[in-house]
This record gives structure tokens, C-alpha cells and sequence, in this order.
């Protein structure tokens, strides 16, 4: 691995446990020498991650659509930052820029982005591992909703597997790091 994506919040969230994991992960990662692929932001999380990856030393590269860039203060000096004409850009280049996705904690975006990329690998145009950093068991009911999918019959217990749900970066980029793409077929009701 070379990257990871990261999605996360462009706000801080009612918890400072948020900021914190948020400054560990661009830390960790930094540290690991993978690269931060992000969406660009220099607000909420996303500002936070970048902000902790930059301070330890690693590339961290924001992919942001044209419509925000207005709404942004260009403090942050990132290693390459990519200005495209819309969300569905940002996502596609951030799935092919990076190696690997992880959601902190996040609103509906965070949530639409991690589910693309995890419906990408069980259609298998990826292979990368996907996971959520399960912050003061933020992604405790997601959790269990997913499970639950598995039960009613709507997600493959294979594909369930696929989205890593773990409390602390490390574990869950030694996760990342044995990944290995379930051996089933993709097509619906197989």
C-alpha cells in the first residue's frame, strides 16, 4: 500500500475524542509512510488529518470539486491538490489515487463515499480494503446494521467481511495490510 483515502467530517462533531483520532490518524499514517488522499478541506476532520499527516512529514494529496473551492482558505500546503468539475470526479480519482479507504467519523458524504467504494469491491472493479474507525463507538449501530443485512439476506456474509470495522488505527491498517478480496461472484443473487 501507498495510500490511503480518508473520509471524514467537514465539521469537528460533539465529541473531542473526534479531533483526536483524526490528528492520530494523519499522524499514524504519515509514520507508516502512506500517503493521505482527502477531499481536500481544510476544515472539520478532513483539515485536521491533512494538518497531522503534513506535520509528520507525509504527502497528502486533496481532491476537491470546483463548487467548494470558494469556500476554502488555501492554508494548508498539500503535496498536490486536484481541482475537478464534480463529486463524482472527486470520488473516482480518490478511488484510483489511493490503495485503500478508511471513514472516520462523518455525515451523509463520509457515508456515501465509504459505501461506493465498498459496493466497488463487492462488484469487484477494486480490490482494496475498506473500513471504519469506530471512534467512541460512533459506527456502533452501523455495525450492527450491517450484520443485520448479512441476517435478512441482502449482503453476502463474504461481502460483510470486506468492511473492516476496528477502534484504533493500527489495528485496523494491520488490517489493511493482510487484506485479501473475497473469491465470490459478484453477480446479484448468486
Amino acid at each position: 500500500m501507498k495510500r490511503i483515502a480518508v473520509y471524514c467530517g467537514s465539521n469537528f462533531g460533539a465529541r473531542p475524542e473526534y479531533e483526536s483520532v483524526a490528528t492520530e490518524v494523519g499522524a499514524h499514517l504519515a509514520q507508516k509512510g502512506l500517503g493521505v488522499v482527502f477531499g481536500g478541506g481544510s476544515v472539520g476532520l478532513m483539515g485536521v488529518v491533512a494538518r497531522a499527516a503534513l506535520d509528520a512529514g507525509g504527502e497528502v494529496i486533496g481532491v476537491m470539486p470546483e463548487m467548494f473551492k470558494e469556500l476554502e482558505d488555501d492554508s494548508l500546503e498539500l503535496t498536490e491538490m486536484h481541482i475537478v468539475d464534480s463529486m463524482h470526479t472527486r470520488k473516482a480519482m480518490m478511488a484510483d489515487l489511493a490503495d485503500g479507504f478508511i471513514a472516520l467519523p462523518g455525515g451523509l458524504g463520509t457515508m456515501d463515499e465509504i459505501f461506493e467504494i465498498a459496493t466497488w469491491g463487492q462488484l469487484e472493479i477494486h480490490n482494496k480494503p475498506a473500513g471504519f474507525l469506530n471512534t467512541a463507538g460512533y459506527y456502533n449501530g452501523l455495525k450492527s446494521f450491517l450484520d443485520h443485512m448479512v441476517t435478512e439476506g441482502f449482503v453476502k456474509a463474504e461481502h460483510r467481511n470486506m468492511v473492516m470495522v476496528e477502534a484504533n488505527i493500527a489495528d485496523l491498517i494491520d488490517r489493511f495490510e493482510n487484506y485479501q478480496p473475497p473469491q465470490v461472484s459478484k453477480l446479484i443473487g448468486q
